[in-house]
């Protein structure tokens, strides 16, 4: 009797260690979670900067319709997505691309961006079914937005000034352009530095105000 009361005590003991052994664990890869930055589109683009005005380019859509890059025309900004038919990412993102621009309707437009022989676009949209996007095939847009990897995203707000840009090789870059504008940073990656010395002076208040 003494010796199942001994060995229910333990078990006890062992599962309380487990649950706290647990919980320490839950909170380091919480406090893991808070440290590693999400993983923003790199801008690499020699011609460009965020917060300059986007170059204005009037160019016809594959459709026949004309398309106004940049300018103060837009009420709503205008993400451009240069792609192509022969990218395997560009592939790849199609369905995350459709399904950003419609949770994203409300305030931004969308414009794919690509150069080479329109046949092959022709196809390229129906096989993709990209028809309700504008579609312009160019290489001058490609060369004044210095675009040199595929696929690339510039994000233009509705004033006509460049707000993020970078390469999209998943839907978290493509994502990251959308907040780099909502928080008002040329990527997502200045600010997660932004917001560590933010962190970082407030740890040393809170230690001045201890002492």
């Amino acid at each position: 009797m003494e010796l199942l009361i001994v060995s229910n005590i333990v078990l006890w003991i062992g599962f309380v260690a487990m649950v706290l052994v647990n919980l320490a664990l839950a909170r380091q890869i919480g406090v893991l979670y808070e440290r590693v930055a999400p993983a923003g589109a790199l801008m690499l683009n020699q011609k460009l900067r965020v917060g300059a005005p986007a170059p204005e380019l009037a160019v016809a859509t594959i459709d026949g319709k004309v398309a106004t890059l940049g300018g103060k025309g837009d009420k709503k900004s205008r993400l451009l997505f240069f792609l192509s038919p022969d990218c395997p990412i560009c592939n790849e993102l199609t369905p995350a691309l459709k399904s950003a621009a419609r949770a994203e309707a409300n305030w931004v437009d969308v414009t794919l961006v690509s150069d080479g022989d329109e046949q092959d676009h022709v196809g390229y949209i129906k096989r993709k079914e990209l028809d309700g996007f504008p579609y312009v095939v160019s290489e001058l847009v490609g060369k004044t937005y210095g675009v040199s990897k595929l696929p690339y995203g510039v994000l233009i707000d509705e004033h006509g000034v460049i707000a993020s840009m970078g390469i999209i090789n998943s839907r978290e870059h493509l994502d990251s352009l959308f907040e780099a504008k909502e928080h008002k940073v040329a990527s997502i990656q200045e600010y997660m530095s932004k917001r560590e010395a933010v962190q970082y002076v407030e740890a040393n208040q809170v230690e001045a105000d201890k002492a």
